[in-house]
């Protein structure tokens, strides 16, 4: 059995002591409040009750006469006893029967009855007041008792409500569960991150030299490239805690909600420091400030002032830093930016080839894969994937291979698994009528036989005419190498690929279909993209781009020579299409009515039947 060392037996022991007693004083906090609430609940319903049952046993015995009868049953002696309360005449009978009259008001009848020898006395409600009071009074004590239960629930001295609380998530990284080695492809930002590892580990080295580390650093890449990963092997490496919480979680309907947070948050890691505060979607709460003067006192700009007053509170002696995560950095406040806040910013993009093998590798040490699969060939045919891709993909393939009861994770099942992260799992389900299925080949055949016609395009991987996702069919077209710059000729190619299948269907069945929705898209996206951003058409070399709040700054008139560039473009894209596939129609026809029968041809085959002699 492992015991502790003494001194630190009895901090633990003294902890527990001083625990226990907190816990002694709060029972009759925790338990108390709420049982004398449910106390004058009770006691309340008890009195509408009696008074309920007293009306409904009281309107049993008394019956309702006109005032008329009342007095005539006096003058005929009949009755014994009246009681007058306001308006209000309850007449007893001398045969024990009670009656109820309404007189007018001001009317003066004590003379009237006295005179006829009946008993009169009057009611001014004591009673009733006082029983109305006594309720009054006890509604009140519950309502205050309830809102002073509710308050104190945040917290047994007197903090804030809980939904002024941070919502962050601590991590014990004193036995860390991610380290450096478990993060692969981004070797240049853990360059960067090392030397944050080396201040929380050291910082006597960096102060001695009167040196500054960054208080905050800004990682920015598109989803799935690994900033929440990296940020946990950072506090990984250094042994340190680490709080996570997205910036959406700081902004709430009630201004001043999310300041209290910001600054709960930073007050909590301020007493456990040294550690990491993680901020994930940061653009959520550090959007640029309106510049109109309007809604400057609105909940997200109240939250983002907080947070910058916070982050100039470090000093140098405070090991705590910042790590924030985004995707738009170009729609976040300059003030959150500038340096002695987030002082370094280290981007995270999609990973090379070398850096997919890498990512392969951490994620396949557990996984059986078969001789015959090696990981280069994947990371080659997986350009633009990201890390959380990789990590995806090769979960798909074990799941696959699981379901299908092997040993072992084969080529097939790896193929499968990057067309199900690429367009989604088959839907064969589906059921498609054979003149659709044949629209959907050639629609197909027309993308491949376009890119694979157009010079120094890139070779097309795999055709099916199996639905997928939300796509009918598709067409993988993979890059040799990764491509950093692309050649005007190279985005017309592209355009010009994507515009085939609807070329094909006008071509072969002289009519056109809405299967041609995103390609059209697709191409109108590439188009405004070179004529608003890369100078590639006649306007010439202008940025005509809009900005972070949608409005543009170029008249009217620009705007339509903008869109009849971008149609121009298009029209060319469309034009060749229909120019290659109408030269290659004898090709275009048997490849199609092949794909009809196997549903899927690989890259090797397509070329075979596209240039054979």
């Amino acid at each position: 059995m492992e015991l502790f060392p003494k001194d630190e037996r009895e901090t633990t022991n003294a902890s527990r002591s001083s625990q226990k007693t907190t816990k002694k004083r709060s029972l009759p906090i925790r338990f108390g409040i709420p049982a004398m609430c449910i106390s004058l609940g009770v006691l309340l319903l008890v009195l509408a009750a009696i008074r309920v049952v007293n009306i409904t046993v009281g309107g049993t015995a008394v019956q309702e006469r006109p005032i008329s009868d009342v007095l005539n049953m006096a003058d005929l002696h009949q009755l014994k006893t009246v009681t007058i309360s306001g308006n209000d005449v309850t007449a007893t009978s001398n045969k024990g029967q009670q009656f109820r009259a309404v007189k007018e008001d001001g009317q003066a009848v004590t003379e009237i009855f006295r005179h006829d020898g009946v008993a009169v006395s009057i009611d001014v409600g004591q009673g009733g007041q006082w029983t109305q009071g006594l309720a009054d009074v006890l509604l009140i004590i519950l309502v205050v008792g309830g809102l002073f239960f509710f308050i104190r629930r945040g917290g047994a001295n007197g903090q804030a409500m809980t939904f002024s609380r941070s919502k962050a998530k601590r991590f014990n990284e004193t036995h860390p569960s991610v380290l450096f080695k478990d993060v692969a492809g981004v070797e240049e930002a853990k360059v960067e991150l090392q030397e944050i590892v080396e201040f929380l580990k050291y910082p006597q080295r960096f102060t001695a030299m009167g040196a500054r580390t960054p208080k905050g650093v800004l990682l920015v890449g598109a989803p799935g490239t690994g900033k929440t990963l990296i940020s946990r092997a950072v506090a990984g490496e250094a042994s340190v805690a680490f709080y996570s919480v997205s910036g959406s979680e700081f902004v709430e309907m009630f201004v001043g909600v999310g300041a209290a947070r910001v600054r709960d948050f930073f007050k909590e890691a301020k007493e456990h420091a040294p550690c990491i505060l993680f901020i994930d979607e940061i653009d959520a709460v550090g959007r640029q400030r309106s510049s109109t003067g309007m809604g400057g006192n609105d909940e997200r700009e109240q939250t983002l002032n907080q947070l910058l007053v916070e982050m100039d509170g470090f000093d140098k002696q405070t090991n705590v830093v910042v790590i924030a995560a985004t995707n738009r950095p170009d729609v976040l406040d300059q003030a959150l930016l500038r340096p002695g806040r987030f002082d370094r910013r280290v981007m995270l993009d999609n990973p090379d080839i070398k850096g997919r093998l890498a990512i392969l590798e951490v994620h396949a040490k557990d996984k059986p894969l078969a001789t015959d699969v090696t990981l280069h060939d994947i990371a080659r045919q997986t350009a633009g994937f990201s890390g959380a891709d990789l990590a995806n993909l090769l979960n798909e393939a074990a799941l696959l291979a699981a379901r299908a009861g092997q040993d072992v994770i084969r080529k097939p099942e790896l193929d499968e698994s990057i067309l199900r992260v690429m367009a989604g799992p088959e839907r064969k389900s589906r059921i498609i009528m054979d003149a659709e299925k044949a629209i959907i080949a050639y629609h197909e055949v027309g993308h491949a036989i376009v890119m694979r016609s157009m010079p120094g395009a890139d070779p097309v991987q795999k055709v099916t005419a199996i639905a997928r996702g939300m796509a009918l069919g598709i067409t993988v077209q993979t890059p040799v190498e990764d491509r950093y710059l692309m050649r005007r000729s190279e985005l017309l190619a592209k355009m010009a690929g994507a515009m085939g299948g609807r070329a094909a269907e006008e071509i072969i069945f002289g009519d056109i279909t809405t299967g041609a929705s995103q390609d059209i898209e697709y191409v109108t996206n590439v188009a405004r993209r070179m004529v608003c951003e890369f100078g590639m058409s006649a306007l010439g070399m202008i940025a005509l781009k809009q900005d972070a709040e949608g409005s543009t700054s170029f008249s009217a008139q620009t705007a339509a020579k903008i869109d009849s560039e971008v149609s121009l473009l298009v029209e060319q894209a469309y034009t060749t299409a229909l120019n290659i596939l109408t030269e290659k129609k004898e090709r275009l026809i048997a490849i199609a009515e092949y794909l009809i029968e196997v549903e899927t041809i690989d890259g090797s085959e397509l070329d075979s039947m596209l240039f054979a002699a």
